[in-house]
């Protein structure tokens, strides 16, 4: 080692790669269910893994984002200690973020968790988020979550010197974005519409092969806590603001420490500090390529960020079962 490399460096660098062999170990668990229409099955298999390839990480982490209250979840839930011990942070999960597209073997599902020091992840209730998206490398405060489709859609065409009808917009496919895909539509930009994963959705818009220029539409508060933590590793942006079904989640969300349960959250407001981010597919998508099983071993294609280094690596993982001290089921 370098006499000039702080060892705390060294060790960060570490846990940023540690991270990957996490979402490795829900994505092989989370592959032996793609396409057997189980979904909960699925689901299960990466939470449990997850949870045990959390036990030798060097971490004292906290769940904040997770699969659900205590009452509601057996594991990963919110407030779950896990780690080896070390330093305090926070943990935001989902162990396997497109559980139906993975039950059908549709694309893009994948294995994820976010990491950072405590108390800098937004701790968002398990309701819908209003989100707006786009990667990085445009000029700051682009996007604007109360501007009308068609003004963010002019001004990130003009940013990216081309047609709006050169963009390509992600947007769930769900009966409460029919008003939202017409007015993307009327705007003149062309739209790729996904049925599950807005995680992947919001994260592909950084990346260039996607071809997916800005993410649109509601989706799950966690799920954009996850996505903002990727979207600082690479200077994207995002605004987030929580929609609300009845008074109860109001209070409820105002229990959880937001005084004003309306506003717009930034990108770096979900996800402050030094956030390191990583995912492993579980099925092929824009993104990750999913996992390739073979006889007693599997190849696996993952991505780690860092948002302190803004470095992204993307790292293929060649598996011997026989070697492995467990097998993925």
């Amino acid at each position: 080692m370098d006499p000039q490399t702080p060892l705390d460096f060294v060790r960060d660098r570490n846990l940023a790669l540690e991270l990957v062999r996490v979402t490795e170990a829900a994505a092989l668990a989370a592959s032996r269910w793609i396409g057997l229409g189980k979904k909960n099955e699925a689901d299960g298999a990466a939470v449990e893994a997850m949870r045990m390839a959390f036990d030798s990480v060097q971490i004292n982490g906290t769940v904040v984002i997770g699969e659900g209250e205590m009452d509601e979840a057996p594991m990963l839930f919110i407030g779950e200690k896990v780690g080896a011990g070390g330093p305090e942070m926070d943990i935001a999960v989902d162990p396997l973020e497109g559980t139906t597209l993975t039950a059908k073997g549709g694309p893009s599902a994948i294995a994820t968790v976010a990491l950072a020091e405590r108390g800098n992840f937004l701790h968002a209730p398990d309701i819908y988020m209003d989100k707006i998206a786009v990667g990085g490398g445009l000029p700051d405060n682009l996007i604007d979550l109360d501007a009308s489709v068609a003004t963010n859609l002019r001004n990130l065409a003009q940013a990216k010197k081309c047609d709006i009808s050169d963009l390509v917009a992600c947007i769930l496919d769900r009966d409460r974005h029919k008003e939202l895909i017409a007015k993307t539509r009327e705007a003149g930009a062309r739209i790729m519409l996904i049925s599950d994963g807005d995680v992947a959705g919001v994260i592909a818009t950084t990346m260039p092969d996607s071809l997916i220029d800005i993410y649109l539409g509601s989706g799950g508060a966690p799920e954009g806590v996850l996505a903002a933590a990727a979207l600082r590793c690479v200077g994207g942006q995002m605004q987030g603001r929580l929609m609300f079904e009845n008074d109860e989640q109001i209070e409820r969300t105002r229990s959880m420490g937001h005084a004003d349960p309306r506003r717009v959250f930034s990108c770096e407001e979900m996800a402050k500090g030094d956030v390191m981010f990583a995912a492993t597919g579980v099925t092929s998508g824009p993104m990750l390529r999913g996992i390739k099983r073979f006889g007693h071993g599997a190849i696996t294609h993952s991505v780690v960020m860092r948002s302190r280094s803004g470095t992204v690596r993307y790292i293929e993982g060649h598996h011997n079962f026989a070697m492995k001290t467990w097998t993925p089921t």
